[in-house]
């Protein structure tokens, strides 16, 4: 059974008003339970993968109904396992250079420093620069200008030989 599957059971569940439900394959186990306390639409949801030699620990989710989807994060190539990411530290919009007219704060190639400004994020009409927490080469530039991001995102690739 995939994620998608999963996730439409819950769905359907969510929305038949069934108390719990239970199916067991020969590799894995679901328990879905509803929590209706209060007009709560909690499910509480139990995986438990059969192992044939070891007996798997059982994984416990909270999940309101119907199940969010994860925003995906932007997945690094094991090529650039040996490079450091400069990840986000806010919610805000980026900026790779002070104003429009004025030359990015860095670029591909260009080697930075611990302390040195990198880019700005506005957040609620503040803007702030961002500072280097390594030093080494910029590589990549994984955000585009003005674009929004969300804290933690990868921001730049940097190799630190």
């Amino acid at each position: 059974m995939n994620i998608k599957e999963i996730q439409d059971l819950i769905k359907f569940v969510a929305k038949s008003g069934v108390n719990e439900v239970e199916i067991e394959q020969k590799d894995f186990k679901i328990v879905i339970k509803s929590d209706d306390k209060k007009g709560s639409a909690e499910k509480q949801i139990l995986v438990q993968a059969a192992a044939p030699m070891a007996q798997a620990a059982p994984v416990a989710a909270q999940i309101a109904a119907p199940a969010p989807e994860a925003p995906s994060a932007p997945v690094v190539a094991e090529e650039n396992s040996n490079y450091i990411t400069v990840k986000s530290p806010m919610i805000g919009t980026f900026y790779r250079s002070s104003s429009p007219d004025k030359p990015p704060f860095v670029a591909v190639g260009d080697t930075i420093k611990e302390g040195d400004a990198i880019c700005i994020i506005e957040a609620m009409k503040l803007f702030n620069e961002i500072e280097a927490e390594v030093s080494g080469k910029i590589v990549k530039v994984l955000v585009d200008d003005s674009s929004p991001v969300q804290y933690d995102q990868p921001l730049y690739l940097v190799d630190p030989s």
